[in-house]
């Protein structure tokens, strides 16, 4: 008994020495504790506010955190602090990772600016005081967007294509509405849904599309909507929308979404159809409403494939082919959806353009993939815009701009099995880089000596030198002298 009480003085001696060393440093456990919940709180508060940083620059933090990139998105978005259940999918939205990734994608679309007028670079300064009162309001169902602004660019076939461009900070919402809908609704898409879908694209619908012609089906019920996004039935999209999605302040957003209105040569028209192109959810929408044609096709055991509003239906028989054509137009019509009668045909499917493929015949019954004529007549239409001898560009910068639009253009076409049209392609555009090649050297001497210099012989820089002016026609001729060898030095690229 007189050890352990002897143990027990030593204890307590022990604590009160403890306490008396902490309060002569001024910390008591209690403020200790205290304080270390407000160093906490103000670390908090400092990620609520935090000032976005450069991008790409090093965190000024010890250990692993020291090695990871500062992003000024993530910093942005990860002032959007909430406690979400499961259910509570505008919270998920809200939540600051999900708003960080949404960031990133919207501002590595590098869209413009909407009717606010603020670009990608303006609204990042923005929300750093914005943010806060915006989400709030976002989750309060008071927010509302702002109208999107029209813009209208040419179609490859002839007419217009209306756009509708959302303020940079209504993107940001929809895209983190998207990250939190996608991955809930996208699953219970039909199979033969490939537009706009994670791990799905155009190249796997042409693919299917060929599997199917070689399977026998030759007739296409190839299928066109009349305005599509600028049709869609607001109530018809948001009843087949609440069957999939519970949190209605998600629906009640969406809705709003819908309806904000539209700057035309600045006065702005109320909106009551449609689902305008240029939004991150539209395709989304789109595909939550045609879904229902889909599934029809399936229950009738139909081949097809659709992406986005393009809908081909593969058939044997013409006869077969127009019967499809009339149970589409009334599944259609029940979504208050018009067929585009000029455009839609049912037809056997050889030469037809899909996504700028079409399908040909090659030897031994095969079904091969082409590029179809008009995807032809639109690069040449491009690439004649940059190689036009009279822009005042130096080869360089035409090279570059090459640059950045064949390689894209040439992955896109990969799977087309006509190599002799990609050939084709190449000679054109050499001419064509030859011709401002001839017309930058400007005078005969000049033209004479610069072929000499590259290996050309005396007759043949003698007859170009004498025929100044006739780029075009003097193009041909070099193309033994500024040959592919001379492009692959300037870094051009190759279709073939």
């Amino acid at each position: 008994m007189p050890e352990r009480a002897t143990d027990m003085s030593r204890r307590e001696k022990s604590a009160k020495t403890v306490v008396a060393e902490e309060g002569r440093r001024g910390r008591t456990p209690e403020r200790r504790v205290q304080r270390e919940g407000q160093s906490r709180d103000a670390s908090l508060g400092k990620a609520m506010h935090q000032m976005p940083g450069q991008p790409g620059g090093l965190a000024k933090r010890g250990g692993e955190a020291a090695a990871r990139a500062g992003h000024d998105e993530a910093e942005l978005a990860r002032g959007a602090q909430t406690d979400c259940g499961a259910d509570d999918l505008l919270g998920q939205a809200l939540a600051r990772e999900n708003m960080a990734a949404a960031w990133r994608r919207v501002k590595a679309n590098k869209g413009s600016a909407g009717v606010d007028g603020r670009t990608v670079q303006d609204t990042a300064v923005y929300l750093k005081t914005a943010w806060p009162d915006i989400r709030e309001r976002v989750l309060a169902g008071s927010y509302r967007p702002e109208p999107v602004r029209r813009v209208s660019i040419p179609k490859p076939g002839g007419g217009q294509r209306e756009l509708g461009i959302p303020t940079v900070v209504d993107r940001l919402v929809q895209q983190a509405l998207l990250q939190v809908l996608q991955p809930i609704i996208d699953p219970g898409f039909s199979e033969h849904s490939h537009g706009f879908r994670p791990g799905r694209g155009a190249h796997g619908a042409v693919l299917k599309a060929q599997q199917y012609v070689r399977a026998g089906h030759e007739v296409v019920v190839d299928v066109d909507l009349e305005r599509f996004f600028d049709c869609v039935n607001h109530d018809i999209l948001m009843d087949r929308l609440a069957k999939r999605v519970a949190d209605k302040r998600v629906l009640g957003l969406i809705r709003r979404y819908l309806r904000a209105g539209i700057l035309v040569h600045g006065t702005i028209m109320e909106r009551e159809e449609g689902t305008p192109q240029g939004g991150p959810l539209s395709p989304l929408l789109a595909n939550v409403l045609l879904d229902e044609v889909d599934r029809e096709l399936e229950r009738r055991g139909h081949l097809f494939v659709r992406y986005a509003d393009d809908c081909n239906v593969y058939v044997k028989s013409l006869r077969a082919g127009q019967r499809v054509l009339q149970a589409m137009r009334r599944c259609y019509a029940k979504l208050s959806l018009k067929v585009n009668e000029t455009k839609t045909a049912v037809a056997p499917v050889w030469g037809r353009k899909f996504l700028g493929y079409c399908l040909r015949h090659g030897p031994r019954g095969q079904v091969k993939l082409a590029i179809a004529v008009q995807a032809q007549e639109k690069v040449r239409h491009r690439l004649r815009e940059i190689t036009k001898r009279n822009r005042g560009r130096s080869m360089d910068q035409i090279v570059r701009e090459i640059n950045g639009y064949v390689p894209g253009w040439k992955a896109y076409f990969r799977l087309a099995q006509t190599p002799s049209v990609l050939r084709k392609l190449d000679m054109w555009l050499r001419r064509r880089v030859r011709a401002i090649q001839l017309k930058q050297w400007k005078t005969g001497p000049r033209t004479y000596w610069a072929l000499r210099r590259l290996g050309a012989g005396e007759h043949l820089a003698t007859a170009v030198a004498r025929n100044v002016g006739s780029w075009w026609r003097s193009s041909w001729p070099v193309g033994s002298v500024l040959n592919q060898a001379y492009f692959d030095r300037m870094g051009m690229p190759k279709f073939s």
